[in-house]
C-alpha cells in the first residue's frame, strides 16, 4: 500500500470522515474528538483502511506516536485528568464497532464512579468468566 495514496472504502465511516470532524492531522492519520465520556476523549486514526492495530505501517505508527503525545498534551492543558487509558478494541468480539483500527486516548478522572479500574479490571470480574463445556 502505498503510504501517499492510502487505500479507503466509500463504506466506512473513518474512511469518509467529514472534515470538520478533525481536531488533529499527521501525514497518514488523523484525530477526532469522541463522543464518549469522559470529557476529553478521543481517538487516532490511519487514513489508510487497515482494519487492526498490527496492519499499520511503521510510518503510519510513528504518525500515530507523535499525534498521541500533541492531544494528551491538549487534554492534560484543557481537562487536568488524572490519569489516562489508551487502547484499541479488535474484532466484534473484542470491541470494534467500526471495522476500522482506531486508538482510544481516555482521560481519566479521580471523580468517576469507575476511577481506578484499568482497561483489565471488566476481564478479572467472576461474572466475566468464560462458561466451561
Amino acid at each position: 500500500m502505498s503510504e501517499t495514496t492510502p487505500t479507503t472504502r466509500t463504506d466506512c465511516a473513518f474512511c469518509t470522515m467529514d472534515e470538520d470532524a478533525i481536531i488533529a492531522r499527521a501525514a497518514t492519520c488523523y484525530a477526532i474528538s469522541s463522543s464518549q465520556r469522559p470529557e476529553g476523549s478521543t481517538i487516532i486514526i490511519p487514513l489508510a483502511h487497515r482494519e487492526a492495530p498490527w496492519d499499520l505501517s511503521a510510518r503510519e505508527w510513528t504518525d500515530l506516536n507523535g499525534l498521541l503525545a500533541q492531544l494528551k498534551d491538549g487534554i492534560d492543558r484543557e481537562h487536568h485528568p488524572d490519569g489516562w487509558n489508551v487502547g484499541w478494541n479488535v474484532g466484534r468480539v473484542g470491541g470494534q464497532t467500526v471495522p476500522h483500527a482506531h486508538c482510544h486516548l481516555i482521560p481519566r478522572y479521580r471523580d468517576e464512579p469507575y476511577a481506578g479500574r484499568g482497561v483489565r479490571w471488566w476481564f478479572k470480574q467472576e461474572e466475566n468468566r468464560r462458561a466451561r463445556t
